[in-house]
């Protein structure tokens, strides 16, 4: 799945739901800077990467796009210099960067399950802060946080240490639509390409 793609360049270091952040924190004056905000609806995006062999849970992760749009990869493996980041809250999700997280999680074997939900300019707002206040996630603890932040912004989720179980509620919310994405419909045209030069260039779980 190395792509080929004249453009940014991605800075892989691997291991999804792998650890807490030893990055860090991007400068305020960064985070200011890269800011982007996106004129789609306000809505949050539940990602759910999915062992395509057993159909077990791998990863969560959240898109938000609020006032902007940032990225909750809890204890997540995606780096990008022009994405910073401060304790697990990615900033600056433009529709490439969008693009290209989920093109780095997809691959033979692993699938992606992508579910959106409108909310209110207040839960999005509320979700941000809570996300930025939160930190660096724990290792294994990607769905069990995620759950935690969305039930602060009172979307109806129990908490759950398991990436399948909070899939399989949020499904359940009015609202939210849902789309699978694997190596057949994953979108690479991102303008960001993999570097391969590294030993492990995709992610591992």
């Amino acid at each position: 799945m190395i792509r080929l793609i004249a453009g940014l360049l991605s800075l892989l270091v691997l291991a999804a739901c792998g650890g807490a952040d030893t990055f860090a924190p991007a400068p305020v004056s960064e985070v200011q800077r890269r800011a982007y905000v996106h004129d789609g609806p306000t809505q949050i995006t539940l990602y759910t990467v999915v062992d395509a062999e057993n159909g077990g849970g791998a990863h969560t992760a959240l898109l938000i796009n609020g006032a902007q749009r940032v990225l909750w990869d809890p204890a997540g493996s995606f780096r990008h210099p022009h994405v910073p980041e401060r304790g697990d809250l990615h900033y600056g999700i433009t529709e490439n960067i969008r693009k290209a997280y989920i093109d780095y999680h997809v691959r033979p074997t692993f699938s992606m399950v992508v579910q959106e939900l409108p909310v209110t300019d207040a839960q999005a707002r509320t979700l941000i802060d809570a996300a930025a206040a939160h930190g660096s996630a724990n290792r294994s603890t990607c769905a069990r946080s995620t759950s935690g932040i969305l039930r602060e912004a009172g979307i109806d989720v129990g908490r759950t240490w398991f990436p399948r179980s909070l899939m399989r509620e949020f499904r359940t919310l009015p609202g939210v639509t849902e789309t699978f994405v694997d190596m057949t419909n994953v979108e690479t045209d991102h303008n960001v390409r993999f570097d391969t030069e590294l030993a492990t260039p995709i992610p591992v779980y």
